[in-house]
């Protein structure tokens, strides 16, 4: 038995030790039963399934995530993070040198979009975000984030991967390893429209932890996903009990050329077609959304133009999350990067994933999932308050906003502040680092313990650094 799985087996008393003063701290008995039930699925021989639910380290706040990727840079300042200084001046020089970006940068820009308080939170909300604004205090905001890359592969790298410049496993990836998925007949990991540049399979790849752990891949940046699809979902045979019996054959041979030895890729593969069997049965119901009302799907705007590809992902998360699946990553296309006609970019962008969004804190909300499904919207940085050429807006890794809701997050909270340009991160000051260490804490998992023994030492999603920030839990 393991807890928040490692696969250095010589920490298992330490493990132990941590769930035993954790869990007699919370007096948790639901915890207790928990650990039983599963180290008796241990005992009784079927862990050779590596997406088994495992238990986490402590009593955790979620136990699913739903990670909303905006790809290509959203402008913090423009969208929910307002400096009236811009406005005050505007077309004047920056009164401190820039640091080095990419291009060559003037002066201040002011927004395009007006702000508001929304909600009993009274927390600011831009335009281009109106129905985001309608569950503002259900957010919790961190609009110190920074990250050490200024360019869209090591930033989005370090966001989704834990590292900017090596292969790594990718959140996704981790966290299906750490707690298993509570499905069995469902992928653990599943990324929807990944992007094609900037990582692609890295995103949601398992890197050196064992194959099993991977995302499952429903189409990708070029597809729409109302054409995409898992791929061989349907049994090509025709009839599941002739192809049961041809699974059967294939695995025979597997074991007798795996006995003895302990490849995880020949493992995972022997895992995965079991796996893909019992989802040829279950899948194709949990990704149909023609058994959802019409009130649900005008909810999430499919079919409603902008709205309809973003949606699709949101409705999909959300059926998904319902049966089990533990991390769902849904991909909005690479075009927040406004290097120039950012008035026009950011509001078409806005109108694609502003529905959508709030449609799924509502929806999971209304059926009672959110408080424990966390919800994170991520970008890889934010944008500069200075113009490059005249209406456009650089990359910005020193000071950017994220957000979180549901999950066991504040609700209606703001942690940390950038300077009064927006450019800096300057208040309680949040790495990507400390943002992961925060995931995994809410999931019940220490960030410092959850590793994996590769190439003669322990990794882990934070490598050595990370801490959680413990403001914004509630």
């Amino acid at each position: 038995m393991v807890l928040a799985r490692s696969s250095d087996q010589s920490s298992t008393h330490s493990r132990r030790a941590v769930f035993r003063s954790t869990a007699s701290g919370f007096g948790h008995l639901a915890f207790l039963n928990l650990f039983a039930d599963i180290a008796s699925a241990n005992a009784s021989g079927t862990s050779g399934n590596p997406l088994l639910p495992q238990a986490p380290h402590f009593v955790p706040r979620a136990k699913r995530v739903i990670f909303l990727f905006m790809h290509g840079g959203v402008s913090h300042i423009d969208t929910f993070d307002p400096k009236p200084k811009l406005t005050e001046l505007n077309g004047k020089p920056l009164p401190f040198d820039t640091p080095l970006q990419f291009n060559e940068v003037g002066n201040l820009l002011q927004s395009p979009w007006r702000f508001r308080r929304y909600g009993q939170s009274g927390l600011p909300v831009s335009e281009l975000f109106p129905h985001v604004s309608g569950v503002v205090d259900e957010l919790s905001f961190v609009k110190s984030m920074h990250v050490e890359q200024v360019d869209h592969g090591g930033a989005i790298l370090q966001l989704l991967t834990g590292s900017a410049v090596f292969t790594r496993p990718s959140l996704g990836a981790w966290v299906t390893y750490g707690l298993g998925s509570d499905n069995q007949d469902m992928p653990g990991f599943v990324s929807m429209s990944t992007p094609v540049i900037h990582g692609a399979t890295q995103l949601f790849g398992s890197a050196f932890l064992p194959a099993s752990f991977q995302g499952t891949a429903i189409g990708n940046a070029n597809v729409p996903l109302k054409k995409a699809n898992i791929n061989n979902l349907n049994p090509a045979l025709g009839s599941t009990d002739v192809q049961r019996l041809q699974i059967d054959l294939i695995q025979a041979g597997n074991r007798d050329f795996g006995d003895g030895d302990s490849d995880s890729r020949l493992n995972a593969r022997i895992e995965a077609m079991e796996l893909a069997f019992r989802m040829q049965m279950a899948a194709p119901e949990v990704l149909s959304i023609s058994q959802e009302s019409q009130q649900t799907l005008d909810l999430y705007g499919v079919d409603q133009g902008p709205t309809d590809n973003f949606g699709r992902q949101c409705l999909l998360a959300r059926r998904m999350v319902e049966k089990g699946v533990r991390f769902v990553q849904c991909s909005h296309t690479y075009k927040w990067d406004q290097h120039s006609d950012l008035k026009n970019g950011h509001e078409g962008n806005a109108r694609e994933v502003d529905k959508p969004i709030a449609a799924l804190i509502q929806d999971l909300k209304h059926r009672g999932l959110l408080d424990e499904t966390l919800v994170v919207w991520g970008t890889e940085f934010g944008r500069t308050p200075v113009a490059e050429g005249t209406d456009g807006r650089d990359h910005n890794p020193y000071g950017f906003t994220m957000w979180m809701a549901g999950g066991g997050v504040k609700q209606g909270y703001s942690h940390g502040n950038t300077d009064e340009f927006g450019y800096f991160a300057m208040e309680n000051k949040t790495s990507m680092y400390d943002l992961h260490a925060t995931i995994l804490h809410l999931l019940g998992m220490d960030h410092t313990a959850l590793t994996y023994r590769y190439a003669g030492r322990d990794f882990r999603l934070t490598d050595v650094f990370g801490k959680v920030v413990d403001e914004i839990i509630s």
